[in-house]
């Protein structure tokens, strides 16, 4: 008989575990720098958390670096699934694409990310792994915008203003790390949701 030999049997099963040990410590670094910054997050930290050995961790990201920058990535595109998710059938409300926009920059996500600019501005290992990820989330953030809002980016002005969007997100997301100024956000989002359709017609 053409069986499956135990070798082959037991490939998936470890290929599932080492996926689920991954994505564990990755979640759990995200966690550990949102809640306790560069500093305080250690591989040894991170491992603990996740519920897994040191050695396993370095297993699947040899350096500190390469732990805390796939993390970040990793949920920057589960965020990135999840916008999409919101509006399947494409180009949607625009006060309501504005509204969840913003929210992308509202979470434990973007606070992980804060703390690792920081610590990429002082550590030189760092710093152009950092900048590459943020300048491909950024422009990965700015084409699913342009896609929700249906910006016609031929038009001048279009890509300035779905741009100017993402950065105002950003600093309405800082400023949401010291107060939770919900009332005032909503209503410079209502305004830029006007301004959008003003300039996107």
């Amino acid at each position: 008989m053409g069986g499956v030999s135990t070798a082959e049997r037991d490939r998936v099963p470890k290929q599932d575990r080492s996926r689920a040990t991954r994505q564990r410590l990755l979640e759990a670094a995200v966690a550990c720098l949102a809640e306790h910054g560069w500093a305080g997050s250690t591989v040894a930290v991170v491992a603990e958390r996740a519920g897994v050995s040191r050695g396993a961790a370095q297993h699947h990201f040899p350096t500190r670096e390469d732990l805390f920058t796939a993390a970040v990535e990793y949920v920057a595109e589960e965020r990135s699934t999840a916008l999409r998710a919101l509006f399947p059938d494409g180009p949607a409300d625009r006060r309501a694409v504005v509204f969840a926009l913003v929210d992308l920059y509202t979470g434990p996500l973007f606070r992980a990310a804060l703390h690792l600019w920081v610590a990429a501005s002082d550590e030189d290992q760092l710093r152009p792994r950092v900048t590459e990820l943020e300048a491909r989330v950024g422009r990965e953030t700015h084409r699913i915008a342009v896609d929700l809002l249906g910006a016609d980016e031929s038009r001048p002005g279009v890509r300035e203003t779905v741009q100017g969007l993402l950065d105002m997100a950003r600093g309405l997301g800082l400023a949401n790390l010291l107060t939770d100024d919900t009332a005032r956000r909503e209503r410079v989002l209502a305004q830029w949701a006007l301004l959008l359709e003003e300039t996107l017609g």
